[in-house]
C-alpha cells in the first residue's frame, strides 16, 4: 500500500513539474516577444542619442 502512495505522489509531482516547466517556458517566450516589440518601436520623445526631445516648447525659448 505504501508503494502505491509513493508512485501516485511521484506521478503527481512529475506532472506538476511538467506543467510548471511548460508555463515558465510560455511566460519566457511572451516576455521576450514583448521586449522585442518595445525595442523595435521608436520612442518619438527621444533622439537617436537617447536625449529627450525639446519639442516645440524648447525651440520657442531659443
Amino acid at each position: 500500500m505504501a508503494d502505491q502512495n509513493d508512485k501516485t505522489t511521484r506521478q503527481d509531482r512529475t506532472s506538476r513539474d511538467d506543467r510548471l516547466k511548460s508555463a515558465l517556458r510560455e511566460n519566457l517566450k511572451r516576455r521576450k516577444a514583448q521586449a522585442r516589440e518595445r525595442s523595435a518601436s521608436v520612442d518619438p520623445s527621444q533622439n537617436e542619442d537617447g536625449s529627450l526631445n525639446d519639442g516645440a516648447a524648447g525651440e520657442a525659448g531659443k
